[in-house]
């Protein structure tokens, strides 16, 4: 006689450290995390952003030393930077707009949450690769 009884999934109401690394979290929990650290790496690269605004308004010799930095020895790791704040920028926009919309339609439940976090990931990677590589100059 076969057994047709699956083995039941583990149940985890407090996760402990060591049940990180088999937790599987749902995408909604990844677009959360997610939506957190690009604010804190938004915060983190503030002053990238002032002296990126800074010096491409000021005056045409400034634009010319904020292009030089990006043509120059290290122009990858200031493009890394900048791949970097679009992806943080880009995530943070969309998720907010995401959590804006299910707080005006009150309409949440599991399904849509799951929904709306792959479009909010699939989104948010999609325009930084497209950014990314114009920002890297493959068109």
């Amino acid at each position: 006689m076969a057994d047709n009884a699956k083995t039941p999934r583990p149940v985890f109401r407090n996760i402990h450290v060591t049940d990180i690394v088999t937790y599987r979290l749902p995408p909604a929990g990844i677009v959360s995390i997610l939506h957190r650290i690009s604010g804190v790496v938004m915060f983190l690269l503030m002053p990238f952003i002032i002296w990126m605004f800074d010096t491409s308004v000021s005056s045409e010799i400034s634009f010319d030393e904020f292009t030089s930095v990006f043509r120059g020895g290290f122009g990858w790791f200031f493009k890394l930077l900048a791949l970097g704040l679009i992806w943080a920028y880009l995530h943070h926009f969309i998720a907010g707009v995401r959590h804006l919309i299910m707080d005006a339609t009150h309409s949440v439940s599991k399904a849509q949450g799951h929904s709306t976090a792959i479009v909010t990931l699939a989104l948010s990677i999609g325009l930084t690769v497209v950014l990314g590589a114009k920002l890297f100059g493959l068109f």
